[in-house]
């Protein structure tokens, strides 16, 4: 399988957890600005949503959506218990959680990789302090349902990492950034964020 990618951006969410899965992926580095990949193709021509991640698979078939790329990559190996039981109410939890993330974390990040004016990125700013006040909130454990790694910490991590390059006051958080550091502690995270360049 291959993974297309931009280092850091939200792709490096799968690529943590096909690292936690020890599933080998080929990587291929999407230029975000100019659609390329790193072989000089045109990636819209690949993914016409011209973001990333996407995840080409054996046969060819391209998936999108780094929330719908993480369920599947947890599914292929069900022995590393990423993703809950299907039907566990653990399960819906984590759906609970990676649509929270992507549609109120992430989108509220938007404005801050623009080229917008100071207003629009300070009421930015204020709005993915506001969503991730709640994450503050609602962290019981050492991971979002508790004692145990699961996909949604991979996307909540790389979101949370965000944070210090777009000017979002982190201070606050301490749950968050024990968080943060616990998972930037884990072998798979390590690799991932080796295999982008990252550290």
């Amino acid at each position: 399988m291959k993974l297309f990618y931009s280092p850091g951006a939200c792709s490096l969410s799968p690529h943590i957890v096909a690292c936690e899965a020890g599933i080998d992926l080929e990587l291929c580095q999407v230029n975000l600005k100019t659609k390329a990949t790193d072989s000089g193709g045109d990636y819209t021509e690949i993914n016409p949503k011209g973001y990333v991640p996407a995840l080409q698979l054996e046969g060819g078939e391209l998936l999108t959506e780094g929330p719908a790329i993480v369920q599947f990559l947890a599914e292929q190996k069900p022995d590393k218990k990423l993703a809950p039981e299907y039907g566990s109410l653990d399960h819906y939890r984590v759906l609970e959680w990676l649509n929270y993330l992507s549609t109120e974390v992430h989108k509220s990040f938007v404005p801050l990789f623009w080229n917008g004016d100071d207003g629009e990125k300070e009421f930015a700013r204020k709005q993915v302090s506001k969503r991730l006040q709640f994450v503050e909130e609602h962290l019981a454990g050492d991971y979002l349902l508790g004692d145990d790694f699961c996909i949604a910490d991979a996307y909540l991590f790389t979101l949370y990492s965000w944070c210090d390059k777009v000017g979002v006051d982190t201070g606050g958080w301490p749950k968050l950034k024990a968080f943060a550091e616990r998972m930037a502690a884990r072998p798979a995270v390590k690799k991932a964020l080796q295999e982008e360049g990252l550290i």
